[in-house]
């Protein structure tokens, strides 16, 4: 299964969509609850930040035209989680400069299938991101290159294929359009030599209705004759429909299912490689590891953030029990929402530092952690004074 990341302007009601705070016509209610939301910083409050840190950075108000502000729709499978596109978003932070603060993984969107009536899923996710240059103080300047690394990104990080370029879908899609073309045109072809077939038959010889005269002679009933053929073309010609539609269908779905058939064999067969070399490898066993408890570390450290922004009472504690038993909560909601297993945060808290940490992070949250040391607080500064 194909990926791909493109980022634009985020739309003004760009919150309300991503987190389902009004009706939407196109999805199916009872996938809704398969969702998942993580925001670090509502988007309102961030432009505001971004405008006075450009000022004090440049000397200089962002310009109107600016786009500070950018979201992106990813195409992922489904069973990515907040943990997939948490690593995502560091390595774009960390490769490209750009800052995710809301995720919306959306499994509930799609459509059905006019021909099997089936639900057919689009299984994506929105990331806002903010495109300030810490440097300048301006938007963020990409060229052609970082775009298609964006796309390599997402392709490594969940685990997917990368989209093809741009001239290659396009041909590909017109070469898909002659096909279905000539296809329609097979179709028609052996519609009329079996509706041809049927007409040179005896059975059609039967629908002609004939009278004799009054010397005995017979000849064609014109009138009923003409009905009967109509009666029976109408009848040949929705059975042939019929028979068209089904095998459409079929042979989608046994495409589809080819298609899936050979991502899930390609996926075994990396996934026992990777097994085999992990097991065999003391090097190799090491090295996952650590990346593999990067990943969990980074999504709990976003985990909290976003539990201290839902929950403000979480600023008023105090007692060191009622801190551990948030932080479990916590940890436990994280595993079961993206099979991490309970021995991987059991490892990160046996470094006392990290326990104080992510104890910390919860009490007193990192107000910081966005601009590093290069944080200006939201409030009006005197012209001509520097940090």
């Amino acid at each position: 299964m194909k990926t791909s990341i493109n980022f634009k302007a985020a739309k003004s009601d760009s919150e309300t969509h991503n987190f389902r705070k009004k009706t939407l016509d196109y999805i199916c209610k009872e996938l809704t609850p398969k969702n998942e939301y993580w925001m670090e910083e509502k988007i309102a409050d961030r432009i505001q930040k971004i405008e006075v840190y450009c000022k004090e950075k440049s000397g200089r108000k962002l310009q109107k035209n600016a786009m500070p502000v950018r979201e992106a729709v990813v195409v992922i499978k489904e069973d990515t989680n907040l943990q997939d596109l948490h690593q995502l978003a560091k390595r774009l932070e960390d490769e490209l400069m750009i800052r995710i603060f809301q995720i919306a993984i959306h499994k509930d969107e799609g459509h059905y299938d006019k021909d099997t009536k089936e639900w057919k899923p689009n299984y994506h996710a929105h990331l806002v991101a903010d495109w300030q240059d810490l440097k300048t103080g301006k938007t963020l300047k990409h060229q052609s290159f970082h775009y298609s690394k964006m796309q390599d990104l997402a392709a490594e990080c969940l685990g997917m294929e990368r989209g093809i370029s741009g001239s290659k879908s396009r041909l590909e899609a017109i070469e898909f359009k002659i096909q279905k073309k000539e296809e329609d045109f097979k179709a028609l072809e052996e519609k009329y030599n079996e509706m041809k077939s049927a007409i040179n038959s005896k059975n059609f010889e039967e629908l002609i209705v004939k009278e004799s005269d009054f010397l005995g002679f017979k000849h064609i009933k014109t009138d009923k004759t003409i009905e009967n053929y109509e009666k029976t073309f109408k009848v040949y010609n929705h059975r042939l429909l019929k028979n068209k539609t089904e095998l459409e269908s079929k042979t989608k779905q046994i495409t589809e299912l080819q298609v899936q058939n050979k991502e899930l064999k390609k996926e075994v067969s990396f996934l026992k490689y990777k097994t085999n070399s992990i097991l065999t490898n003391s090097n190799i066993y090491s090295v996952q590891k650590d990346k593999y408890l990067k990943m969990v570390i980074n999504a709990l450290e976003r985990t909290i953030k976003f539990e201290r922004f839902r929950n403000p009472h979480f600023k008023h504690l105090s007692d060191s029990q009622e801190m551990i038993k948030e932080m479990s909560g916590i940890c436990k909601k994280l595993s079961k929402e993206n099979n991490i297993p309970v021995s991987a945060f059991e490892e990160i808290f046996k470094d006392s530092e990290n326990s104080v940490r992510f104890l910390s992070l919860l009490r007193f949250g990192n107000e910081n952690l966005n601009y590093n040391d290069e944080d200006i607080p939201i409030k009006k500064r005197k012209r001509g004074r520097r940090l």
